[in-house]
């Protein structure tokens, strides 16, 4: 007969992937497992090695160093096999460093590992650490079972069957039956169980799911409440701020948003899909300084992630040539340069990818365009028109992007007809019919938008405060820059026409309110603007008569 403390011992039932670089700790960690009872043990070298087993292999513990040499590191490895779903809920991943650096605990606990071994590590440690984890591992697996097969009642079944049985995991039990009712959308027994919790005890992940479940009902004021005390309390709570970001997006706060993801990064600033929010909010918020700094640090984090995209480089290029539009002073040229280096390099990158120099090159044009190098401007325009003789049709994006190209080398007759041909195409999306209706309004540089924007709103304030003759001026130089404007046009239509009110004899400003309408004759009947222009257009056509 075996050895029956051997044939029981929990260690010897499972397997383990050792990741490290240097042999020696892999060796002696394989050794420790071994005098624990393990039997089942690959070691690795480094993340490539180990992700490749683990799509082949299922592995029960993984023991990962966090440091891995060059490429990937440990943060990395987590990051794939949660994303590719090569870890069941019932494996086991240890991050294992001898580094305890704020940054990268922080970046690491967003991947949540199931526990942290600081190097030196002993057989005593390892064994304390890992029988605990194991033993709570081997009582909750038909419910990580479950879980793994999607077969949610299932689970939440076996959740309250278990809860009296097993009161030591009574938080685990809780927790993962609030997350199971939110993702049935059985919002009534999820905001159930984070009322009984908070009852018995303030535990932040009960708080969280407690405003997550507010925010889905949409009491966003509650929600958002609730995160910003969270967030008083628990500083390094990640989760809080990325939920309170969301929880302003929906009330429709996009400055407060950015300003919180702003704070999270400060925390933890190597969440590249963090970052990534930061860049898209700060951009639609207009602040490409912000925007260009989180797209720059999105995609040196995705030098080794599983979420590193095409689009990110060609986001940054797209921002860095809005900033160096114009400006040719140092700052600009530097910014330009930067802006053709983070091209060429997706190029590189993803080569393989249907498009990318195409892409690449319409973002390059706008570049030369903006640093008054008209003759390379002209060369790559040439050569992307060649390529379009090729392909008819081109995705929104792209397509948008060649047009906002085509206006700003003076093709506008040409950016027109491509986008009205779009509007034809994308007749049923209003999302991109939206963003066609916008680069029409504004078919300038981000420089001139946002000074035609700045003038706007002071004309709009001249002209509630009853000064008309400055509101006139004001919407006049916006309409100097965006000369097609509708809001601007028909705004200068209304300030004019009640400036005739006062002055009934001045037929030059019913001449000037005819010449803006003119501009609008071809406005599309989609557009929002079109009801006032019609309206305005009888208006005036009364007061001529």
């Amino acid at each position: 007969m075996g050895d029956p403390k051997k044939e029981f011992n929990p260690f010897g039932m499972l397997t383990y992937l050792v990741i490290d670089d240097f042999e020696n700790f892999r060796l002696s960690m394989r050794q420790m497992l071994r005098s624990c009872g393990a039997d089942r043990i690959e070691l690795v070298a480094n993340a490539s090695q180990a992700i490749q087993f683990c799509t082949y292999n299922h592995v029960d513990v993984v023991l990962c160093d966090f440091n891995l040499g060059e490429g990937k590191n440990g943060q990395h490895v987590l990051e794939d096999l949660r994303y590719k779903k090569l870890l069941k809920r019932s494996s086991l991943f240890l991050m294992v460093t001898a580094e305890t650096s704020k940054e990268m605990v922080m970046g690491a606990r967003e991947y949540q590992p199931d526990a942290y071994l600081t190097k030196p590590i002993n057989r005593a440690v390892l064994e304390q650490r890992l029988n605990a984890l194991i033993s709570q591992r081997n009582i909750l697996m038909p419910i990580n079972r479950e879980i793994d097969r999607e077969n949610y009642p299932e689970a939440i079944s076996l959740c309250l069957q278990t809860l009296p049985r097993q009161t030591r995991y009574k938080t685990w039990l809780m927790k993962t039956l609030g997350d199971l009712y939110f993702q049935l959308g059985d919002l009534t027994h999820a905001l159930k169980i984070y009322d009984d919790v908070l009852a018995q005890r303030e535990l932040s992940w009960a708080r969280l799911g407690r405003c997550k479940v507010l925010l889905a009902n949409r009491n966003f004021d509650q929600s958002v409440e609730g995160l910003r005390e969270l967030i008083a309390k628990h500083p390094d709570y990640m989760e809080a701020y990325d939920l309170l970001a969301e929880g302003f997006e929906r009330q429709g706060r996009p400055i407060q948003a950015q300003q919180v993801l702003e704070k999270a990064i400060a925390h933890s600033p190597n969440a590249m899909l963090r970052q990534k929010h930061l860049a898209e909010l700060a951009s639609a918020n207009q602040d490409l300084e912000t925007s260009s700094n989180a797209w720059r640090r999105t995609v040196e984090l995705g030098t080794h992630s599983i979420h590193d995209r095409s689009e990110h480089y060609l986001a940054l290029g797209q921002v860095l040539s809005d900033l160096s539009e114009g400006d040719t002073q140092e700052d600009g040229v530097e910014r330009a340069k930067e802006a053709l280096a983070t091209l060429k390099k997706m190029e590189k990158r993803f080569e393989t990818e249907e498009g990318i120099n195409l892409r690449s090159r319409i973002v390059q044009c706008r570049v030369y365009a903006g640093q008054r190098q008209e003759k390379q401007a002209e060369e790559l325009l040439k050569a992307i028109q060649l390529v379009l003789e090729d392909n008819a049709s081109l995705d929104s994006r792209t397509e948008l992007d060649y047009a906002r190209t085509l206006f700003r080398l003076g093709y506008d007759t040409d950016a027109k007809q491509r986008l009205a041909e779009m509007s034809e195409r994308f007749h049923d999306d209003p999302e991109t019919l939206q963003k066609i209706e916008s680069l029409l309004d504004e078919p300038v540089g981000f420089r001139h938008q946002v000074k035609a924007r700045t003038l706007n709103r002071d004309g709009i304030k001249a002209f509630e405060s009853g000064n008309l003759k400055e509101a006139a001026e004001t919407f006049s130089k916006a309409l100097s820059i965006v000369p097609g404007h509708p809001a601007l046009n028909l705004n200068l239509v209304q300030v004019l026409m009640k400036e005739y009110d006062h002055n009934p004899g001045n037929t030059d400003l019913l001449k000037r309110c005819q010449a803006c309408l003119n501009r609008l004759e071809e406005l599309p009947e989609q557009h929002r603007q079109h009801r006032r222009y019609s309206v305005l257009q009888r208006k005036l056509k009364g007061m001529m008569e």
